[in-house]
């Protein structure tokens, strides 16, 4: 990259704390799409999308000339489906462990047989948890007690485990959530619960087997992501990872260390323009204090982890970083109070952790700066160089007039999108909010126009691809609503998740064509071309 033809870029970064991160993907224009990995089906993946159903979509993605790809977290969430309740802030979930590609299956003809009844999955319209949850299960232990022995001696896995030590920690909490029928280990009996470090190691020797069992399946699933990110760097695509920035109760790394947590307050939002009552989340807070105490070591690691996987990652929440609405148990969200509570105070932690988190990792940082965020929080990103997120139908005047920022008015240090995953897709904010619609056309100078047009779809997408903003990052489902037919006709099912809600349909979006069908699709990459360019 030569740096002296992008100077005006180049001076928006100059001496920031991500100078260094910047500098690895280029302070150039970036064009992205964002998928949930769950959404994806190939001829090959078994009831839901897997690791390597991303390698055709890498390579189509340089082909068509975009440069990122955006993935939800891919950490392991156990039984809950949400990608955001991880029960390990290291460990990647089975479920995307793209079982058709293991060695050896074909020499088992009861493995063979579950691929094939998994597969039958994929033509299900949603990702069917129910079903193909127990059935990888299933086959991921068969395969493990019939071939595990073909790896567990090996150098490489010797290495796998050394280079990981969260991993026994992790593997130990697995097994005895598995053993308690997933209870929550609150109420496990005191002698595991609260384990004294004198009878860990027997603790260890009674799962012996189950931890060998989990601790060789994330060598599996970080073998297959390795891939992944190789692939990704041979066709000059970046993967773009997301980073919940709170844990479940119900994680390793919380039974493991509560030091390191506030267990007193779950965290939510205050209040907002979108939700008058505010939001409860029941995560756990951090103690910050403690983890400075231990120099960090954990979010160090933490994303020493990620960036296995990632050249970028998505700071959730990042504004919970400088404070955080704390909620008392067995309170609303509307009781809750920002930690810590003074300004001045919320900027200096804000900046001491962001200057540990680019310390720690080469992954280049963009903060989820959505909601109630207050000026001097933006101020202090832009100053470190982590650019901001701006969803376009959300960046407003709020405390003037309300009305809608210009997309050529966006600062460069931010990426655009016309939406998210917890917000209605394009199709469907047009017929529940037609107000803010009718407002958005007016503000661009279009004419608002019902039903839906795909002119107006496209000129959508395409301002979304030409702001200032050095990244442009869209849903894909957003795209395929283009192209007839690769969409439902009901844009409710084209909803990924719904927040505070309670529902099968949350997390369960599944994108109607398979993988092969989509990168081989003409008008689908003649499109993706046509919005890109100048």
């Amino acid at each position: 990259m030569d740096l002296n033809q992008e100077a005006p870029l180049v001076d928006l970064v100059g001496a920031t704390e991500a100078r260094a991160q910047w500098e690895r993907v280029g302070i150039r224009q970036h064009h992205g799409i964002c998928v949930p990995l769950f959404s994806l089906h190939s001829y090959k993946s078994a009831g839901i999308g897997e690791f390597p159903d991303l390698l055709p979509l890498i390579s189509w993605l340089h082909k068509v000339g975009f440069d990122t790809l955006q993935l939800l977290p891919l950490n392991d969430t156990g039984p809950n489906t949400s990608p955001y309740s991880a029960i390990s802030a290291f460990a990647l979930n089975p479920l995307h462990l793209g079982i058709a590609s293991l060695p050896f299956i074909v020499e088992d003809s009861i493995l063979t047989g579950l691929l094939k009844e998994l597969q039958l999955l994929n033509n299900t319209e949603r990702v069917n948890y129910a079903k193909a949850q127990p059935l990888r299960d299933f086959f991921l232990k068969k395969y493990f007690d019939d071939f595990s022995s073909n790896f567990l001696d090996t150098p490489e896995y010797h290495r796998f485990v050394e280079e990981n030590p969260w991993l026994l920690g992790y593997a130990l909490f697995k097994s005895i959530k598995s053993h308690c029928l997933w209870h929550s280990w609150t109420s496990w009996p005191e002698e595991i619960k609260n384990c004294p470090p004198d009878s860990y190691e027997k603790l260890q020797k009674k799962f012996e087997t189950d931890i060998s069992y989990h601790s060789f399946i994330q060598y599996l699933c970080f073998k297959q992501m390795r891939q992944v990110k190789e692939h990704a760097e041979s066709e000059g695509v970046f993967l773009k990872g997301d980073l919940p920035i709170l844990l479940d109760l119900e994680s390793a790394d919380i039974w493991l260390n509560r030091k390191l947590f506030n267990l007193e307050l779950t965290a939510g939002a205050p209040p907002d323009a979108y939700s008058a009552l505010g939001q409860s989340w029941g995560f756990p807070i951090y103690n910050w204090e403690e983890m400075e105490n231990k120099n960090f070591a954990w979010w160090r690691q933490r994303l020493a982890v990620a960036s296995n996987f990632y050249h970028i990652y998505r700071i959730d929440h990042i504004v919970g970083f400088f404070r955080i609405w704390g909620i008392p148990a067995n309170h609303s969200a509307l009781e809750g109070y920002f930690i810590p509570s003074d300004p001045p105070q919320a900027i200096e932690q804000g900046n001491k952790l962001m200057k540990m988190m680019l310390s720690a990792s080469p992954m280049l940082p963009i903060g989820e700066d959505l909601g109630t965020v207050p000026p001097e929080v933006r101020k202090e990103l832009t100053d470190l160089g982590i650019c901001g997120t701006r969803v376009m139908r959300w960046e407003r005047k709020w405390k003037v007039d309300q009305s809608f920022i210009h997309p050529n008015d966006y600062a460069p240090l931010s990426i655009t999108t016309v939406s998210t995953h917890d917000s209605s897709p394009l199709q469907l904010w047009w017929t529940e909010n037609s107000d803010e619609a009718k407002a958005y056309c007016f503000s661009q100078g279009w004419e608002y126009k019902t039903p839906l047009s795909t002119e107006f779809q496209f000129a959508m997408l395409y301002a979304s691809h030409h702001t200032n903003s050095l990244f442009h990052i869209n849903l894909l489902n957003e795209y395929l609503a283009l192209i007839p037919g690769f969409v439902s006709a009901n844009p409710v099912d084209e909803r990924i998740n719904l927040p505070g809600v309670v529902s099968d349909e949350n997390w369960s979006y599944r994108i109607r064509s398979s993988v092969e069908t989509l990168v081989s699709a003409p008008n689908l990459s003649s499109l993706m071309r046509n919005l890109i360019a100048e």
